[in-house]
């Protein structure tokens, strides 16, 4: 799982590794040892991997919000 970041020629795609879907959910995190509380770091999602990253990032107690992915379609509502 990586940070994406926009495609070159195109939206946004999904953090989990191997998928090239266009991000609808922008999973914010960070690891309390290693960051200040204020910092965020992102990992972006589609709908298939919203869950799993989620869960990844909750289970080490990581997740600190979810929101939907400016200029998504999700957010856009169509």
């Amino acid at each position: 799982m990586t940070e994406s970041s926009p495609a070159p020629d195109g939206p946004p795609v999904c953090s989990a590794r191997g998928c090239r879907t266009p991000a609808l959910w922008a999973l914010r995190w960070n690891n309390p040892r290693l960051h200040d509380p204020e910092r965020r770091k992102t990992w972006l999602a589609c709908a298939e991997h919203r869950g799993t990253l989620g869960d990844f990032l909750t289970t080490r107690s990581f997740l600190r919000e979810v929101e939907p992915l400016p200029g998504s379609l999700r957010s856009t509502g169509e």
